[in-house]
């Protein structure tokens, strides 16, 4: 087990930030750490780092407890906060030199150290240019790879895309998916198509709990609803479009349908179905046998972002 977390509690006056929540993350899992603005995400993750200490609970971080010894803690663990903590006057490779120092890594393995995080962070180009001068991308890039120096067991990275480029934010979360290979990485995000993108599980906090842990695919499944089809088919002139719906309300699971447009070549129909209903092969069929070409089918699928409010909206 990398992280442990028992009945944790954070207060800020009378005001529970975190309120008795428990989980475990695995070796090698990228978990997506997901609330609403003040849900006590970061708090959490601050309380891992040991940035912060709990008033209940306990952590326990490679083994070991973070109220015991907090700096075997931090010798674990890489941190990039959401306000990436760069010296904007110092070059990269400097930066990066006095980033290793303040680990404790050895003065033999300071060089080695630094090399190896400028090859995995694609900083080769950027070594001797100021950090204040590089786009916002690279300096995410060199925030990681200060969080990473010193070959952390764990990573934890609060918003480590925010601000970027597209181009760029595709560029970090390739950067996060071959680091999930090697290390524990939790992933704060507002951006859920970067937890579907980037993440093995998903952690949704609200108002301090825990309200939803699994796999992406294993949430959509839990809170599938009911199932929409759009289908489109071709026009025919031997085929009278009003009979052509009712056959395709008579396949079983299908609770409405109704036709929706037509241009020059085709019909549309919209389709409601039964909760986790599937009935794609029976419609497939339904529709050759009146020897009907289909020129589109296409079921939407419960998004997390669906999840996401359905479980954070107060």
């Amino acid at each position: 087990m990398s992280i442990k977390v028992e009945n944790l509690t954070k207060y800020y006056g009378t005001q529970a930030a975190v309120n008795n929540i428990s989980f475990e993350i695995n070796k090698g899992e990228i978990v997506g750490f997901l609330g609403p603005n003040g849900a006590g995400k970061s708090t959490t993750m601050k309380m891992i780092t040991t940035f912060l200490t709990q008033n209940d609970g306990k952590i326990f971080v490679e083994g070991i407890d973070t109220e015991v010894d907090s700096l075997a803690v931090r010798k674990k663990i890489g941190y990039l906060p959401e306000t990436n903590p760069l010296y904007l006057d110092m070059n990269v490779v400097d930066y990066l030199y006095y980033a290793a120092e303040l680990d404790g890594i050895q003065k033999s393995n300071v060089k080695s150290a630094v090399e190896n995080v400028i090859e995995k962070c694609g900083l080769q180009d950027m070594t001797h240019k100021n950090i204040g001068q590089l786009s916002k991308g690279y300096k995410q890039r060199v925030g990681l790879a200060q969080a990473m120096i010193n070959e952390p067991d764990v990573l934890i990275l609060d918003e480590p895309t925010s601000g970027l480029d597209p181009n760029q934010i595709i560029e970090i979360r390739k950067l996060i998916r071959d680091l999930g290979k090697q290390k524990t990485l939790i992933l704060s995000t507002h951006i859920l198509q970067e937890v579907q993108a980037t993440c093995d599980r998903v952690l949704i906090i609200n108002n301090g709990e825990i309200v939803a842990d699994g796999t992406p695919e294993s949430l959509q499944s839990q809170f599938k609803g009911q199932v929409v089809i759009e289908l489109t088919v071709k026009k025919d002139q031997s085929t009278n479009r009003e009979k052509l719906l009712q056959e395709i309300r008579s396949i079983k699971g299908i609770e409405q349908a109704r036709f929706e447009m037509e241009d020059s070549i085709s019909w549309k129909f919209h389709l409601s179905c039964k909760k986790g209903a599937d009935i794609r092969e029976e419609l497939f069929r339904k529709i050759v046998s009146l020897n009907l070409v289909i020129l589109g089918l296409y079921q939407e699928e419960t998004s997390l972002e669906d999840i996401f409010r359905k479980l954070t909206q107060n």
